[in-house]
């Protein structure tokens, strides 16, 4: 999910974060396999970091929209460093977020190593 692409939004952060809120209680509520309720239900993880990005339509055949950069790069490793059920966002998004929504609750989870990244400190 993106928030603030082609629309200037000052509570972007604060949008984005009650996506991810909303994502895992939808998530938390699907059952895995409806004829056997026994298995529980879908469970995900979610990772999210503010930035600029560049857009482009991909493809001939079916083209797509999609976006690159440093920005959507860095939010698949908030994600991947997640934990099942989980929210993890970088600092900046954190600090955004703080400015955006101070009632929001923010733990930071310390500096950890991210790929590609070096040593970040995050938050949950």
């Amino acid at each position: 999910a993106v928030t603030n692409l082609v629309k200037d939004q000052p509570d972007h952060t604060v949008r984005i974060a009650n996506f991810a809120i909303d994502a895992i209680r939808a998530a938390n509520e699907t059952p895995i396999d409806i004829e056997n309720l026994s298995l529980g239900c879908v469970e995900i993880r979610v990772g999210f970091h503010s930035g600029s990005v560049v857009a482009n339509v991909v493809g001939r055949v079916n083209p797509r929209y999609c976006l690159f950069g440093d920005t959507v790069n860095t939010a698949s490793r908030m994600e991947s460093n997640s934990e099942t059920n989980r929210i993890h966002c970088s600092e900046k998004s954190a600090n955004l977020l703080y400015r955006q929504c101070p009632e929001m609750p923010l733990v930071c989870r310390g500096v950890i190593p991210i790929k590609g990244k070096g040593q970040m400190q995050t938050f949950w």
